[in-house]
């Protein structure tokens, strides 16, 4: 049974577990797993479609990946991320939005950014459009923070991070992502707002915890943050099954009988008769 946005707002201490999928395959993995929620984020565009960075993620590719992940997870709450600059304005949010959510099937969208956002967050919410926010590292904009980098280890910063979680709030978010923030902040933030919170390389005090599956299953080698735990080392083993599979090929071991499909002698006759 698929979880309601109602139930996420009232997920405060639940452990909640999400994880990203972009396919069918994972997106059905992850459903068998017993996820509580997946999410199509725009680092898609790293780990599956090659790009330094999330920021040349289009709308058309969320929505495309978007689509075969609820394909593979019918029963699974479905979040959906607002690529950059598809949010820039109300109108634009609004459009996007009803895509992922009308097309995609997502039960949700999910954008970066504190209190510059929140009055699109508010048209959005206004609208009965779901969405989660998503503070700390914001990766759309990672360039002007520094970097791939922890967010809000000095004051300035830390204060800047607990206002723009409690602007998201007050706007009408239903859940928040803390990303790349210190242990004791994600902590403080998870403390004071009511909605649930989503860590990843924010410690164990959220409301529930999100990786990537790529990062997770180790098939996504670009390189390893701290923060992942790595489940599975699957490349090296998809590398070996290729190569083997290559190997088999060039030496003719493979397709053997056991792989192959007959027919009757009676019938290969006669086709070769004629």
């Amino acid at each position: 049974m698929r979880r309601t946005v109602q139930e996420f707002r009232k997920a405060k201490g639940a452990r909640l577990v999400y994880v990203t999928a972009y396919d069918y395959p994972t997106a059905r993995l992850a459903e068998e797993a017993g996820v509580d929620a997946i999410l199509v984020g725009d680092s898609l565009g790293m780990v599956v479609l090659g790009y330094e960075s999330t920021v040349p993620v289009t709308l058309e590719e969320v929505l495309h990946h978007t689509k075969a992940a609820r394909r593979g997870a019918p029963n699974t709450f479905l979040v959906a991320d607002l690529p950059y600059l598809s949010y820039a304005t109300l109108d634009r949010a609004l459009q996007a939005a009803e895509r992922l959510l009308k097309e995609g099937g997502a039960d949700a969208v999910k954008l970066e950014g504190g209190k510059e956002v929140a009055e699109v967050v508010r048209g959005l919410t206004r609208a009965g459009v779901p969405v989660m926010g998503h503070v700390g590292l914001t990766p759309q904009t990672a360039s002007a923070l520094g970097g791939y980098r922890v967010q809000g280890k000095d004051l300035d910063s830390a204060r800047r991070i607990l206002e723009d979680a409690l602007a998201l709030e007050e706007a009408g978010v239903y859940g928040l992502v803390l990303e790349l923030v210190p242990t004791p902040l994600a902590r403080l933030v998870t403390e004071r707002v009511s909605v649930h919170t989503v860590g990843i390389g924010a410690g164990p005090f959220t409301d529930a915890q999100v990786l990537v599956f790529h990062d997770l299953v180790g098939l996504f080698e670009g390189f390893k943050p701290r923060f992942v735990k790595r489940y599975l080392e699957a490349a090296p083993l998809f590398r070996q099954a290729l190569a083997r599979y290559a190997e088999e090929v060039r030496s003719g071991a493979f397709p053997d009988e056991a792989h192959s499909f007959g027919m009757e002698e009676e019938v290969l006759k006669r086709l070769y008769g004629a």
